[in-house]
């Protein structure tokens, strides 16, 4: 009977500890790094403030926690979009059509976690996501070029690619397409584009992999 307690007791922690996160997810879609606050997100969760607290005693590890939870989402769907392709090639365009898409779905949130101006607790806390990430696209870039598709330097490409999809996409020069799906999906379509381009995928053989890699459901822009 203890036994059966203590696994309740630590479930509901665990569901506790996830509505905190996905309370501070939601002020970050809707104002960014700088609306996840201690007492806002505890009323969105529906806690009080010391309860927040007792699960992260500060708002750098609430910040840290909401952009773990969204590292290991996305960087999740980029592998499962890379590993269902049929090639090296195709994998790589997968990968980055996935990332593109799921971005413009939840534009403020994909900046704030991942290069939305901050402090210097909330960039050091940062740098993993998008370390983590670029150590998966080098990953499918240096396959590429192992299997003789590409002739980039990976770790130089990636990079640029990243800063490309990064700004963009969801960096404030971007144009706010999210609310339009045909210009979403051609959004992505064009960055995916520019990306292989710029790797050295000649263009016929570009537009036909981005053509594969846009027609699945993880690269689907509606809400």
């Amino acid at each position: 009977m203890a036994y059966r307690r203590t696994e309740r007791v630590i479930r509901r922690q665990a569901e506790r500890h996830d509505a905190i996160v996905s309370a501070a997810g939601e002020a970050a879609s809707e104002g960014g790094m700088a609306a996840v606050q201690i007492a806002p997100v505890a009323a969105r969760a529906g806690i009080a403030s010391g309860t927040v607290y007792r699960y992260f005693p500060s708002k750098t590890e609430l910040i840290g926690a909401l952009v773990a939870t969204s590292a290991e989402r996305e960087i999740a769907a980029v592998q499962r979009a890379a590993s269902a392709a049929p090639g090296p090639l195709s994998a790589l365009a997968a990968a980055v059509a996935t990332f593109a898409a799921r971005g413009l779905r939840d534009r403020k949130l994909a900046w704030a976690v991942i290069a939305e101006p901050a402090d210097a607790d909330t960039d050091a806390v940062r740098l993993a996501y998008r370390t983590a990430l670029a150590g998966e696209f080098e990953a499918l870039v240096a396959t590429a070029v192992a299997g003789g598709h590409l002739e980039a330097d990976a770790a130089q490409a990636v990079p640029a690619l990243l800063g490309a999809l990064i700004e963009g996409l969801v960096g404030p020069l971007a144009p706010d397409v999210a609310d339009d799906p045909a210009r979403a999906r051609e959004a992505v379509q064009a960055l995916t584009l520019f990306v292989l381009r710029g790797l050295g995928v000649v263009d016929a053989r570009a537009r036909g992999l981005v053509a594969q890699a846009t027609s699945g459901a993880e690269v689907a822009v509606q809400p």
